[in-house]
């Protein structure tokens, strides 16, 4: 199946290793099918592309046992899915607003993302087929 010439938009508003998983693992799939794919991140999502990201996303409470389900299925790591996703030309666009309001700056973050406010963002999604929210 191709998927030349369509675009995936996501956004990612949420934090947490289940919402990193979901967000990355659809943006590496669609990539993987042909799709062009831009994920913003905003407000908690922000933790996914931060340098620290893994000891800010963290399992939900009740969730603890999915850590060794991701083991047991051979589940790429959230740095790994995130590599995946810049070679293979995931936009990754860090929402400035928020990056203001919370006081942090570029650096904070892994490098390959790009800062733009909802316009950015919007600018991609009016020609997008598929957009999510997670």
């Amino acid at each position: 199946m191709t998927t030349k010439n369509k675009r995936v938009a996501i956004i990612a508003s949420n934090g947490g290793l289940e919402t990193a998983y979901k967000v990355l693992n659809i943006a590496t799939a669609a990539a993987a099918l042909d799709a062009e794919v831009a994920i913003f991140f905003t407000f908690e999502g922000l933790s996914i592309i931060h340098k620290d990201s893994e000891q800010m996303l963290q399992l939900k409470p009740g969730n603890e046992g999915m850590a060794e389900g991701f083991k047991r299925a051979n589940v790429p790591s959230v740095k790994e899915l995130i590599e995946l996703a810049k070679e293979t030309g995931v936009r990754m666009i860090g929402c400035q607003m928020t990056i203001d309001v919370m006081g942090l700056e570029k650096e904070h973050f892994i490098d390959g993302i790009e800062l733009g406010g909802a316009a950015t963002f919007l600018d991609y999604a009016f020609d997008a087929e598929v957009t999510l929210n997670f």
